[in-house]
Parts: C-alpha cells; structure tokens; sequence
C-alpha cells in the first residue's frame, strides 16, 4: 500500500495556512489576492507531484495525472470562512496532493493513480459550491453573469477577471475518466472527539435549504408615531422567528438543526420604525422528508402571517441541496483503511455540513471521510486538529484509494 510522508503532509498545510493568516486560522475568501495567490502556489505543488496543473476559467484548481489506467479524484477546497480555520477544506487537497505523491513512488501502483482538485468558492462568497457545480454541468453563463459577492456585491464576472481566470476554459468531468471521488475533511463537530473515535467513514451528507425572507412595513418617525398603528417590518420579523423556532422544534428530526444567520434592519437607526426588514434562514438534516415537512412549516407560517398582517413577508430560496448518500463500495474501503491502521478507532457517522462531495455525486461515485475536529471547533480561527490524527487520516486516505482503484483495474 502507498506510503505516505506525514512531516511532508504537514508542511504542506502549514506553508498554506501563510496565505491569509490570521491569528491561529486564515482569512482567504474566495478570489481575494491571497486566495488567487494560494491557488497558484498550489498548482505548482501539484506539479511536483506529478500533475499535470491548470486553473480553470471558474477558479478551479486542477492536477491532472498523465497516462492511462483507472484515475480516482480527491479535492476539496481551499478558501475559508472569514477569520476561519486552517484545515477546513484544504486538508482534504493536500490530502490529494500526498497521495498523488505516494502513489507515484509506489511501484506496485503503476498503471493507476489519483487526479486532485480544488474546487473554487465551497464557502460561498459568490455562490454555494460555484467551481463543484460548475464542473458537474450545474453553472450557466447565465449563472456567473447574475452571481454576486455577498459582501460587497462584486460581480462574479468582475472577480474572475480581476483574478485573471476569465477567458479560460471552464473544466468540465468526464465520468468515464475516473472511477469516483473521494474527499476528506475535518470533522467541524464533536462526535469522533466524544466517541474517543479517530476516523469516520461518512454514509450520507446532509441536505440544506436557505432562504431570504422580508418583511415589507412603513418605514415612520419613532416618537410621533403611535404604537397601534405601525407597521413595523422589525417587529414582525421577531415575531415570525419566534414562532419559526417553536414549530421547526415540533416537526424536526433528532438531527435537525436551523440557524437565522442574520438580521438586518432598514433603515436601521433608533429613531425610524423599520420599513424594512430581512432575514437569512438555513435548515439542514439528512432526510428527505423531514427537509419536506420543514419547509412545509415555512411555508405555511409565511402564509398565515400575509394573511394576519400587518407586514407582508416574501420568501426567496437561496439554495436547496438534497441529502446525498456515499457510495457504499467506497463507505467499504475506507472502513478496511480504517480499521487496518485504528483498529477499532473508527466509526460510520453522517456529515452535518455541506460538502462539495454531495455535488461531485451527481456526476460520479462519492466517498467522505472525516478526522476529529478539536472541541468540536471550525469556522473559527482557533479550529485545530491533531497533527497525528491529520498523518493518520491522511495513511488511511491513501489505502483507502489504493483499495478503490486496485478493484478497478481487476
């Protein structure tokens, strides 16, 4: 089986997490310099490993292997969260990176091999997933001509030109190049930790929905105004969260979970009633049907409280990605990995966040696999993981593909 070279590995991450440190994490949104900078960085590590490395016209990074036999890709991706971890996404790539390498120095593995990608904006900055969906076929030019920066309202065109990635040729799969897909990530939850357990084979990820609802009231002077006959847009914005929250409880699975991420308020000053307000909803879980009833619930509070008043409420999806479930031959191999090098120290667990895995899925066979998250920690600067657990995800990544593609080539 390949070896992998652990003091490599974590160099590797180390020199990345440079590009946009901030405190213990890193600050590298999508397309920011030091994002266009790591990219490059990146694509000539993937060259001494053998790849053959380009960055697309949506900002993916790409190694591709030269040669024939049966071709397994590994990614992730390397933008963060603002004031993120430093292992959330890129881990998963230089994962690839260090397989492709032991793949290369392992003459028992001529003749296969892995391809690595790093897939542009997993973070949504832009868009959820944009350079994933864009490889699967899922993003129009219509698509990037409409999609903004959720910060500032960049245009994604704007970007891509500034980053000097327009113009080229966005890569597209080809389901017959590759038996699969494989990712790795941190776990960014504390279940692994909890269970003393230090690798999960992931069976399913967990779908998301989000949603942009406003309020429409009349905006007026706060002192002269009197109370019975406003139409305040933020009262009625609190009022509708509060009863969201009661009945998303009620009709909730065990790993149900929602968020109103945030609130704003127009025009925001202490002396106007809001006439306007917003707020960003999300809910995630892993089956179907409860995703069905609770957005059965949203929709049925949005339409009592336009029928009561006295503020209307729209709703805008934002997103609606299902539940995915990993292949099971995969789930399969990075069980043996597993428990070939932590016996006993593994488990099988769901994914509670998004992954770009669950879009890759719709175009080829998936497999996920986690290491613990210290403290349950990430999105967060002070996200971490131990560094023997990160060398032994990575052995058992690299068997673990060895096994996929050793039945492929039989």
């Amino acid at each position: 089986m390949p070896k992998i070279d652990g003091a490599r590995l974590i160099a590797d991450l180390k020199r990345m997490a440079d590009f946009g440190r901030y405190k213990t994490g890193v600050h590298r949104p999508t397309f920011s310099p030091q994002d266009v900078e790591s990219r490059h960085w990146l694509a000539s590590r993937m060259e001494e490993a053998g790849l053959e490395a380009s960055i697309d016209g949506i900002g993916n990074v790409i190694g591709r292997r030269p040669g024939d036999g049966p071709r397994l890709l590994m990614g992730s991706h390397t933008d963060t969260q603002p004031q993120g971890g430093w292992l959330d996404g890129v881990m998963g790539v230089l994962y690839g990176v260090e397989v492709a390498r032991a793949f290369r120095d392992d003459p028992a593995l001529a003749g296969v091999g892995v391809e690595v990608a790093s897939w542009a904006d997993e973070e949504s900055h832009y868009m959820s997933f944009l350079g994933s969906k864009s490889f699967v076929g899922e993003l129009s030019e219509a698509d990037i001509d409409a999609t903004r920066n959720r910060d500032d309202g960049t245009p994604l065109r704007e970007a891509l030109a500034r980053s000097g990635f327009a113009g080229r040729p966005r890569a597209a799969v080809d389901p017959a190049r590759y038996v699969g897909y494989l990712e790795a990530h941190i776990e960014q939850g504390g279940y692994l930790e909890s269970e003393a357990r230090r690798i999960g084979v992931v069976t399913s990820i967990v779908g998301i929905h989000g949603y942009r609802v406003t309020f429409t009231g009349v905006q007026n002077h706060a002192g002269t105004t009197p109370m019975p006959i406003r139409k305040d847009a933020g009262v009625a914005l609190v009022r509708f969260c509060n009863a969201l929250y009661e009945r998303f409880a009620a009709a909730s699975g065990p790993r149900s979970v929602w968020t109103v991420g945030r609130i704003l308020l127009e025009p925001g000053a202490p002396a106007i009633i809001p006439g306007r307000a917003e707020m960003l909803l999300q809910f995630r879980d892993g089956e179907p049907a409860t995703m069905a009833r609770l957005e059965g619930v949203l929709d049925q509070l949005v339409a009592e409280t336009n029928q009561s008043g006295p503020c209307p409420v729209a709703v805008e999806v934002l997103s609606r990605t299902p539940p995915t479930i990993m292949d099971d031959r995969f789930q399969q191999a990075l069980a043996a990995a597993a428990e070939v090098h932590a016996p006993g120290n593994w488990m099988a667990m769901p994914s509670a966040a998004g992954h770009d895995a669950q879009i890759i899925a719709h175009r080829l066979p998936a497999g996920m696999m986690f290491v613990p998250s210290i403290g349950g920690v990430s999105h967060h600067y002070s996200e971490d993981t131990d560094e023997a657990d990160i060398v032994l995800g990575c052995q058992v990544f690299a068997d673990a593909a060895a096994r996929i593609l050793e039945a492929a080539r039989r």
